[in-house]
């Protein structure tokens, strides 16, 4: 009897989780953290269960290095934390980068700086997200507005990683890791489940990091049988060897970019929500969205035409998608849980086409609705 979509009354954490394991995650290495550590806990208890293994680590840098291995040695790998372990992981990430290693690093935002407020929401995370790491580095950035996105973003994000051999980043924050939600979670067999590409050629002609523009190359694991010094943290060649040659140097950059440039159709996730025939467009993403899609019903039933725009791809930003959509607007509203992150990507987006204006809060509650109506009011007078 084929099985059939279940029903859960899901914490976004567990659902963060559960979608882990049904995109064929099977190692979790990390350490306990406000507000993500229920993803840890239900690791610790499901991944046994379906063969998997689960560590808890003295640090959040040996959780990213244990994940990195694990991946390295052929399994599906994740870690999860908030912001001061997210900070602490940042180099690992540029190696994972580097060395085209597939990883999913979840982070339920808390508020910061340093220690912060660990059981509060908000969005201060984003640029670090993108730009934490030293160098030039392709990466997937994706948020989570639902606990039922935490799930099947968290499939996505894994699928990206193990396709384009990237670490990839699940955002949400501490208002989604804990909250309770309906979720729908269909057959696994009724989902696409990404493997990272294994070589087809004999070892002795096998060129670790050969790939055209635009696609990872083949994956050897450690014990497969072929050369893996492609995992060196250096300039690489080809083959592997490493060396810092001008032409070398400039061939690896401008191919492990063009493993995001190239495939923007497949990476991009966003929702236009009215905005396309809006004076007012809401830029949102993660726990502002349904805020914004609340304020936004109640500006048209004000006669103000409103309406979303959501991206659930941070990075690579959607540019182009998000010009389009502005069509005729007057104005372009980003509320951010922090002190203006994303509105700078707005700005850059719209072109001078409409004023963009931010609503930022970061005193540890979330944006409500009374605000973003105020402000498309406000904006729509201009």
């Amino acid at each position: 009897m084929a099985s059939k979509t279940k029903r859960f009354f899901m914490l976004g954490n567990e659902a963060c989780a559960a979608g882990a394991i049904a995109a064929g995650v099977r190692f979790f290495a990390g350490y306990p953290i406000t507000p993500s550590t229920e993803i840890a806990e239900y690791m610790a208890r499901e991944l046994p269960r379906v063969g998997g293994q689960f560590i808890q680590m003295e640090d959040e840098l040996a959780g990213i290095g244990a994940v990195i291995g694990a991946s390295a040695a052929g399994v599906k790998a994740m870690t999860a934390t908030s912001g001061p372990g997210f900070s602490l992981m940042q180099e690992f990430i540029s190696y994972s980068a580097v060395v085209e290693i597939p990883c999913v690093v979840v982070n339920i935002m808390r508020g910061g700086p340093g220690g912060g407020a660990a059981t509060v929401p908000a969005q201060g995370d984003v640029m670090q997200a993108r730009w934490g790491t030293q160098g030039d580095h392709p990466v997937i950035v994706l948020s989570a507005a639902t606990v039922p996105e935490m799930y099947y973003l968290t499939i996505k994000a894994v699928n990206f990683s193990e396709k384009y051999r990237i670490p990839v980043i699940l955002l949400s924050d501490e208002s989604i890791g804990h909250l309770r939600e309906t979720t729908e979670i269909r057959p696994t067999e009724s989902m696409e489940i990404v493997n990272r590409r294994k070589p087809d050629l004999p070892p002795e002609q096998f060129e670790p990091l050969k790939a055209d523009m635009g696609q990872a190359p083949p994956m050897a694991c450690i014990g497969d049988g072929y050369r893996v010094k492609g995992y060196c943290r250096l300039t690489r060649n080809e083959r592997g060897d490493p060396g810092a040659v001008p032409d070398v140097q400039d061939r690896l950059m401008r191919r492990q970019e063009s493993k995001i440039t190239a495939n923007l159709a497949d990476i991009h996730m966003f929702e236009d929500m009215g905005a396309g025939e809006a004076d007012v467009v809401v830029l949102a993403h993660g726990s502002n969205v349904r805020t914004a899609l609340c304020a936004c019903a109640r500006a048209r039933e004000k006669g103000i035409r409103a309406g979303v725009f959501k991206i659930t791809t941070l990075w690579p930003f959607p540019y182009a998608p998000l010009n389009r959509a502005i069509g005729r607007a007057k104005g372009v509203l980003v509320p951010e849980l922090n002190l203006g992150q994303i509105i700078g990507e707005v700005e850059r987006a719209c072109k001078g086409r409409a004023p963009v204006v931010g609503l930022n809060k970061v005193d540890g509650t979330l944006i409500t609705i009374n605000e973003i109506f105020d402000a498309i009011v406000e904006l729509n007078k201009s």
